[in-house]
């Protein structure tokens, strides 16, 4: 008997001409994606930004660091970091020179109360102004034993201070002539060097000091009475500030053009 093999029979498919329509709405999909995205980051929402930026700029070691940079910023002056030291320095030379006033103040004080030392603070430094009949005996220039002992006591506050001092002697109009002093000229310069030794052998660095002779062009007071000679025979003592205005060099007018 003969088999013959069962044959299965298949149909072929039919062809699908709807398949593009998958890919496209894939792609209509991706696109509707992208509009939204590009979308929500343009509508960007202004309050939350502001708190992301103050946290980053926390985060990176400065408050408010990625804030946008506003008109009003932009116009604010720029630190001038010289001016600003120098600012700080004329601060700190003010404060040590005032309390070196008041220093001054406390050592002197039964001369301040006696109206023989005025102590005086100003731009240039700080001056104590002492009486002549307190340093020296009429017509001379040799200290006094009395006076050396307030001027070893000034000397103390000066010996490590670090400032100038500029030591100058002035006289009234009455006129002097003896051997030793032809004028004021003379006698003004030699008391203020004999204040000047005596800080040098009380400690106080040679290079810092400087005698000057005023004779009596310098008045404090009127030379008609005695009274105001009496108060024009002293002695300044000045620490100079170490911080002075800086100079101002004026311009020169320019030269009128030369006729031809």
């Amino acid at each position: 008997m003969q088999y013959r093999r069962a044959r299965r029979k298949f149909d072929d498919e039919p062809e699908n001409h709807e398949r593009w329509l998958i890919s496209y709405a894939d792609f209509i999909t991706l696109l509707f994606a992208f509009f939204v995205v590009m979308y929500a980051a343009s509508a960007v929402n202004i309050g939350k930004f502001k708190v992301y930026s103050d946290a980053l700029g926390d985060a990176f070691g400065g408050a408010g660091a990625a804030k946008p940079i506003t008109t009003e910023v932009q116009n604010l002056p720029i630190p001038n970091p010289a001016l600003k030291r120098r600012t700080e320095l004329l601060r700190k030379e003010k404060e040590h020179m005032t309390k070196l006033a008041q220093d001054l103040l406390s050592t002197l004080a039964p001369l301040v109360k006696e109206g023989k030392v005025r102590v005086t603070q100003n731009s240039r430094g700080v001056s104590v102004e002492i009486n002549a009949s307190v340093l020296f005996d009429p017509g001379e220039a040799k200290l006094t034993s009395e006076s050396t002992e307030a001027l070893r006591a000034v000397a103390v506050l000066l010996k490590d201070d670090g400032h100038d001092v500029q030591v100058e002697g002035h006289t009234d109009v009455q006129p002097i002539r003896n051997v030793l002093f032809p004028s004021n000229w003379e006698l003004s310069a030699v008391r203020a060097s004999s204040v000047v030794r005596l800080f040098i052998d009380a400690g106080v660095a040679p290079e810092r000091l400087t005698a000057v002779g005023h004779g009596s062009n310098v008045p404090v007071a009127s030379n008609a009475e005695p009274m105001g000679r009496a108060r024009n025979r002293r002695v300044a003592v000045t620490i100079l500030s170490g911080l002075p205005d800086t100079p101002t060099e004026l311009p020169t007018a320019a030269a009128p053009p030369q006729a031809n």
